[in-house]
């Protein structure tokens, strides 16, 4: 059964707590700025994310306070001095990243009172993180307020002047996923860890389309054992084998008399391993049975 639920019928904090569990995992924007007297801020804000790269623009929202509907100091520096660093997080400093969201009073240095690294940026006024893998030095391009309304956002949209990337980092020249080890931010006090074991590759047609799902056979789709990903594989290839071609496949495994449920089962073990072009001549092969 689903739960229909009217915006304007639930709580702010209800509504907050049910759209930040499921538009999930979000990154975190771990921004550093300065007000106008050059009182240090740092804060993390996980509505936030790249939205361009020619020119490089990056979007997060420092929302309004659910209680008491007061404005996140970050908002207030960007507004007197329109400059911040977008800091990077991973798993190394979450711990720390978490302690300066603490609601500390205006003018209290979250670098300080976290522990980090304040090292002094190129182009912009605020410091960067020391610890943090990646750091952009940002200009603000504009600031929109959405309402002014408890937890209502404040799209802060800046461009990208600067970057700062530990070289620990890169493995030949290319910025590592798993090296870099990073966080994300899911519903309540929860996180995720971006690390080996849950990463996954999903091969992607930039330069050609994939046949789609609904050019497989009806025995294919209406598959008891297939699931939807194991057929959003299979709609990915470019085209399918030949008769001749699953002929050879068949006769080369020995599969010659086995029934169509095994040749099923057999085929979602290969698109789990990747083999997606053999996976399909057994499936094909069991639509001539």
């Amino acid at each position: 059964m689903i739960k229909t639920i009217d915006p304007s019928q639930v709580s702010q904090p209800e509504l907050h707590s049910i759209l930040l569990t499921a538009v999930a995992p979000r990154p975190i924007c771990f921004a550093s700025t300065v007000d106008k007297e050059g009182n240090v801020n740092l804060s993390p804000f996980s509505f936030f994310n790249v939205f361009s790269s020619n020119p490089p623009v990056m979007i997060f929202s420092p929302s309004r306070s659910g209680r008491d509907n007061s404005l996140k100091h970050t908002h207030e520096n960007i507004v007197e001095v329109p400059e911040v660093v977008i800091n990077i997080v991973n798993h190394d400093m979450v711990e720390q990243m978490s302690l300066s969201s603490t609601a500390y009073d205006k003018g209290v240095n979250e670098f300080v009172k976290a522990g980090f690294t304040q090292v002094p940026s190129e182009k912009v006024k605020p410091p960067r993180v020391g610890e943090a893998p990646v750091s952009f030095e940002c200009s603000v391009m504009e600031v929109i307020e959405l309402a002014q309304t408890p937890g209502a956002g404040n799209l802060i949209i800046v461009k990208v002047e600067l970057l700062h990337v530990d070289d620990a980092y890169f493995t030949d020249g290319i910025l590592d996923t798993e090296k870099l080890d990073l966080v994300g931010r899911m519903g309540g006090n929860w996180y995720i860890r971006a690390i080996k074991e849950s990463l996954f590759e999903v091969p992607k047609p930039l330069r050609s389309h994939g046949i789609g799902v609904d050019a497989l056979p009806k025995g294919i789709r209406e598959s008891k054992i297939l699931t939807g990903n194991n057929l959003g594989r299979l709609g990915n290839l470019e085209g399918v084998p030949s008769t001749k071609e699953i002929k050879a496949v068949i006769e080369k495994e020995g599969l010659q008399n086995a029934s169509k449920t095994e040749l099923h089962t057999l085929a979602q073990q290969l698109l789990e391993e990747g083999d997606t072009e053999k996976a399909m001549a057994y499936l094909l092969f069991a639509e001539s049975l």
